[in-house]
């Protein structure tokens, strides 16, 4: 299975190292504390705005405020909590990674790079428009979108660093070394990318982001959901992954596979 469950598996299986880092690549993926957080619903948020209308900003900020507020214990920010309270919200200059972990069901609906892009922009910039924050939301789309058709990982890593200028040839062992939680675009989208870049597989991608130590959860959403347009996601994984959704979510992650055809 390709597609979004990429990301939702790897906010799954991180949850558990969100606040409890370890630096190792040898862990359980799945255990009975293993639950969906706030990647996956802000991810499904946005698969529903863009089953419903992707051509609204409206649909979306509907979409992002439904799922959230019914979900209000699912790790939020503090000021995306408080955006998601607002009657009419305005975005607030957030620079940190929630808009690169909600971002890849823009790759699959999309039909072009820019097409993916522009989709990209919209999910980001109702909250996250400062820079950094959109800055991180294109990298991802763009390393997702060029994944799903077909580029290389070296191509993929030229794309990014040229057009983002993001970093992507530190090896993980050095970053692994001395990294720590950090919920910035900046200093954490491209670590994802280059946990994905060094992997052999899926589940080698999700493990390299856990074990940096780092925001454990977000990091493999956003190293699987890349993972997942370049590799299948294994059945055990997925099964497992779909298995921990609510009637809800799963509804959605339904309509949004079998409207966009991404498996």
């Amino acid at each position: 299975m390709k597609g979004i469950i990429g990301a939702i598996s790897g906010d799954i299986i991180g949850s558990t190292r969100e606040f409890d880092p370890i630096k190792t690549k040898d862990f359980d993926l799945f255990t009975r504390r293993s639950i969906f957080t706030d990647d996956t619903i802000m991810t499904l948020a946005v698969a529903k705005w863009l089953c419903e209308n992707k051509d609204s900003k409206d649909v979306l900020i509907k979409n992002l405020k439904y799922f959230g507020n019914l979900y209000p214990n699912a790790g939020y920010g503090g000021r995306f909590y408080e955006w998601l309270r607002q009657d009419s919200p305005e975005p607030y200059g957030s620079w940190a990674n929630g808009s690169a972990m909600r971002v890849s069901p823009c790759a699959w609906v999309a039909d072009t790079l820019e097409e993916a892009q522009d989709l990209a922009y919209t999910s980001a910039v109702v909250t996250h428009n400062h820079p950094e924050g959109i800055k991180g939301a294109l990298a991802t789309v763009d390393a997702i979108y060029l994944a799903r058709v077909g580029a290389s990982k070296d191509e993929i890593k030229d794309h990014v660093e040229v057009r983002y200028e993001y970093d992507l040839s530190r090896p993980l062992d050095e970053i692994r070394s001395y990294y720590s939680f950090d919920v910035s675009c900046k200093g954490s989208v491209p670590e994802s990318i280059i946990c994905f870049l060094e992997a052999n597989d899926f589940e080698d991608a999700v493990r390299n982001a856990v074990s940096l130590g780092g925001d454990a959860d977000t990091q493999a959403a956003i190293a699987g959901s890349i993972a997942s347009a370049f590799w299948d996601v294994p059945k055990s994984i997925s099964y497992k992954t779909i298995h921990r959704l609510d009637y809800t979510l799963l509804n959605v992650f339904i309509d949004f596979e079998e409207k966009f055809n991404s498996v």
